[in-house]
């Protein structure tokens, strides 16, 4: 008698703990099952998915407009913002895009050629990140139709010669191409009144381009730059003239000595980084 009464006092001791250990069980399951449908929120906050992204882009819903696009099954396409980064197969035109991109990442692809088509119908980008590919060719007009357009990268590819580019450009990066003085017009830069940051480092040029007012940042080394004079960034013209906004002038790595013509930079704030003798 007194051997059932222990069990049963064991009996009732256990269960509550037992029943509860199966309610934390259960919940952490489900906790565990319903974090596997998080896939946009962990590609965003992985490596790879880290970009400057609008606040208001989000997953395309499912159905709806152009999320049924072979470049969607491919890359990821929110809202606004399409990542096409190291596709596999390879990539290697510049892919359809849904009509209401305003961010383009395509970096390390296989991307040989740029032409007027493949932007034609996307008026609303505003961002173009082709960084790390092949792309050796932009037909004339490739961008003409983009108003929006504020930064494009076509930094590590295989240019010779640049194209005609938006005015409403902010930013852009050609650094690490084959670009020759021959294939960037003089005044190539001169209508992108709003430029702030230009990158050419890293080419096959031989003089510097006409540097809009509102620049900040140049980088120009490693070029073949033999010369540097008044009417480089400064006016011959003008004595009075300041260059107020250009702040950082990177031109070492080229061959011109920029102490050669001492009031070549009487107008700009800070010198150029440079080889000076």
């Amino acid at each position: 008698m007194a051997s059932s009464m222990r069990a049963l006092l064991l009996t009732c001791v256990l269960a509550p703990a037992c029943l509860a250990a199966v309610v934390v069980a259960v919940a952490t399951a489900t906790v565990a099952t319903s974090g596997r449908g998080d896939f946009f929120a962990n590609y965003l906050t992985s490596t790879r998915g880290r970009r400057e992204l609008p606040a208001d882009d989000k997953p395309v819903p499912a159905g709806e407009d152009d999320s049924g696009l072979p470049t969607c099954l491919l890359c990821v396409c929110l809202t606004r913002s399409v990542y096409c980064e190291e596709i596999s197969p390879d990539m290697t035109a510049v892919p359809a895009l849904p009509k209401k991109t305003a961010y383009l990442y395509a970096r390390f692809n296989k991307i040989q050629r740029i032409g007027t088509a493949d932007f034609a119908d996307i008026v609303t980008l505003k961002r173009i990140d082709l960084t790390g590919n092949l792309i050796s060719e932009i037909e004339e007009g490739a961008f003409a139709g983009l108003p929006l357009l504020e930064e494009l990268s076509l930094a590590e590819n295989r240019l010779v010669r640049l194209p005609a580019l938006p005015a409403s450009l902010l930013s852009f990066n050609a650094n690490h191409n084959f670009l020759e003085t021959k294939g960037v017009k003089a005044t190539a830069f001169k209508k992108l009144t709003s430029l702030v940051s230009l990158y050419l480092a890293n080419n096959q040029m031989e003089a510097v381009p006409q540097i809009p007012e509102k620049v900040r940042t140049l980088h120009l080394q490693n070029n073949n730059i033999t010369e540097v004079n008044v009417d480089t960034f400064c006016r011959s013209d003008d004595s009075y003239y300041l260059r107020a906004a250009l702040s950082q002038v990177r031109l070492d790595g080229n061959p011109a000595v920029l102490s050669k013509n001492p009031d070549s930079f009487t107008c700009m704030q800070v010198l150029p980084i440079g080889r000076y003798r």
